[in-house]
């Protein structure tokens, strides 16, 4: 993560204005493209959702838990070349072809980070992707990702629906050498990057679909 880093900007009708730094982006609210991806796993036939917790260092919802690898696409990039993400964040390679498309969405957040303000305007391209590597076998990019963890999918649309008013998450967390130590986790939903309930809900039901 840089405040240097380009993105090609848009207006609201997403028509190209050009280019802009990240720090111009989120402080002026130009819109941007980015990339999500959604690891998932059956354990015994049983789905789970796999997330992140984000660094305390980042400039937009540090501490909170997200999409397992999200990213922003540099200026002149296509979003075939955002798979560069998943190995960037968490180390393990997959192709474009590998994922199953989602749903695109817009977001138009706001919020301040240290006191300094933010305008985040969002198109998101949403995949999923079933997970080809143990977890324990990932290797997180420390400057963006603090731990991750699994959750059976139903418990985690439960959690999205208040049914219940938090679940335990078992994972691992990145230690001050960089290795991945064993962790569970108590989580309720407000710990999440604030979003609209139904884009977590419509990702949960777009993997159930999936697994079938």
């Amino acid at each position: 993560m840089s405040s240097s880093e380009w993105f090609d900007i848009y207006d609201e009708e997403l028509r190209p204005l050009g280019q802009a730094t990240r720090e111009e982006a989120h402080r002026l609210g130009h819109w941007h493209r980015t990339f999500h991806c959604w690891l998932y796993e059956l354990r015994s036939g049983v789905p789970y959702v796999i997330f992140q917790r984000r660094q305390h260092g980042k400039d937009t919802n540090p501490l909170c838990y997200d999409i397992t690898v999200a990213g922003h696409l540099s200026a002149g990039e296509q979003l075939q070349d955002a798979i560069r993400e998943i190995e960037e964040e968490i180390g393990i390679t997959a192709s474009f072809e590998q994922l199953t498309p989602i749903m695109d969405v817009k977001e138009d957040a706001r919020g301040e980070v240290n006191g300094k303000p933010y305008w985040d305007r969002e198109l998101s391209h949403v995949f999923a992707l079933l997970n080809p590597v143990a977890m324990q076998q990932w290797h997180l990019q420390q400057e963006e990702v603090m731990a991750i963890y699994a959750a059976p999918l139903l418990e985690l649309k439960a959690l999205f629906t208040d049914q219940v008013e938090q679940l335990e998450a078992s994972g691992f967390l990145l230690d001050g050498n960089g290795a991945l130590r064993p962790h569970i986790q108590t989580i309720q939903a407000e710990q999440f990057v604030p979003r609209d309930r139904s884009y977590y809900l419509d990702v949960l039901d777009a993997i159930e679909r999936i697994v079938g």
